[in-house]
């Protein structure tokens, strides 16, 4: 992390401040002087800002709430999220720094990119083809659906990089070798979305699969890029963004690798996001000096997806690295219930045709208390789960 980020931080957000009522008030409210922002700890002083904030604020004060340090007419841009939330977009290089990940792909000058992200009211189309033409590829703006062409574009344009959801990408590589056969399938590299569910896992059969690399950013519409895929474990953190993984109710920065909610500060403080919970929970990999993250686990899952069991915070995402270190499951749920004063937790596995059920329900239950560090209370195999089932339900309270 640069020396002088939070330097920078307290002349950008003082500035601000000074153009942006929203911003000011949410200062004064918390008695937070950012001139006086030295170090992390100093940050930390203010409040963490939740996203359900931000929409109530814009609610009374559309359409930006008083957060943007900025006249209109710089704002080249208004993407318009659920809720509905507006993000200001201003000029900005590389995608906001996507380009870093496509560097770090190897993706540049002779790479031709589909690009199916959605253009319509969210970043994600505009920042990757910002993104893949700062690092030197050439763009297919693309879309979903309409598949027979763009398999055909793919195909006949010598496409080497698909940037798209991971259910989207498998529909065009299967109708490209369904049209054309398996030999014009030239795709190198695949931009994938982070979904939840058992995200990783697909990814490596779809290497296996179909010959390509994938690789993710993690970014949202009211930060654009935080943390990107450098071929290391998770994610390393935008040089312009300090993170800290927080307790998502007192906002204090929690232990190095527990989970909790990402929270994000933007050196650039025109569009004013210092210290706004993004609702997602990760993990901490690496750690500057200072404390804030360098390197980011993979998303756990939402912060309201999470179920506590015996005080231990149990997250979406244990259960899809359940299903990655096991052989021979497909899928995989765990269901939560309080019994006799006690929490206990099931796991219950859908298996591939041939598997060993026994072996199987061994490395599921090693898994699981490697990565929740508590130890399941059964585990048994099933015939099958619905396609878009919870991966972890809670029945608690039920």
């Amino acid at each position: 992390m640069a020396e002088n980020i939070y330097l920078d931080i307290a002349k950008a957000y003082s500035a601000a401040a000074e153009k942006a009522p929203g911003l000011k008030s949410r200062f004064a409210a918390a008695g937070f002087d950012p001139a006086a922002v030295a170090s992390l700890a100093d940050l930390s002083r203010l409040p963490v800002m939740k996203k359900e904030e931000l929409l109530r604020i814009q609610r009374d004060d559309p359409p930006f709430g008083g957060f943007l340090a900025a006249d209109l007419k710089d704002v080249g841009r208004i993407y318009v999220s659920p809720g509905p939330i507006f993000e200001p977009a201003l000029p900005g290089a590389g995608g906001h720094g996507l380009d870093m990940l496509f560097k770090s792909a190897g993706v540049g000058a002779g790479d031709i990119i589909l690009n199916t992200w959605m253009y319509h009211l969210v970043p994600a189309g505009l920042l990757f083809d910002e993104a893949a033409q700062a690092a030197g590829a050439t763009v297919i703006p693309g879309g979903v659906g309409n598949t027979e062409l763009q398999a055909q574009v793919i195909v006949e344009t010598g496409v080497t990089a698909i940037c798209a959801s991971t259910a989207f990408f498998l529909t065009l590589a299967e109708k490209v070798i369904e049209n054309y056969g398996r030999e014009a399938w030239k795709v190198k590299t695949a931009f994938l979305g982070g979904e939840m569910g058992d995200w990783m896992a697909k990814r490596r059969r779809i290497e296996a699969d179909y010959g390509v690399s994938t690789w993710a950013a993690y970014a949202t519409a009211d930060l654009g890029m935080v943390a990107y895929e450098d071929g290391g474990e998770g994610y390393v953190v935008h040089p312009d963004r300090v993170v800290q993984i927080c307790d998502p109710v007192s906002g204090e920065q929690v232990a190095h690798q527990e989970p909790g909610e990402v929270v994000v500060t933007a050196r650039d403080a025109t569009w004013s996001m210092i210290r706004f919970g993004t609702g997602d929970s990760a993990f901490a990999l690496e750690n500057n000096a200072d404390g804030s993250v360098r390197r980011l686990s993979t998303l756990q899952g939402r912060v309201g997806a999470a179920v506590k069991v015996r005080e231990i915070f149990i997250y979406p995402r244990v259960i899809e690295e359940v299903v990655i270190a096991t052989p021979g499951v497909k899928t995989a749920q765990a269901v939560v219930t309080r019994e006799n004063d006690r929490d206990i937790i099931r796991l219950f596995l859908v298996l591939e045709n041939g598997a060993d059920a026994a072996t199987a329900e061994a490395a599921a239950a090693e898994a699981f208390k490697r990565h929740s560090r508590i130890r399941t209370d059964a585990v048994n195999v099933i015939e099958d789960l619905p396609e878009e089932a919870d991966l972890i339900v809670n029945k608690k309270d039920g």
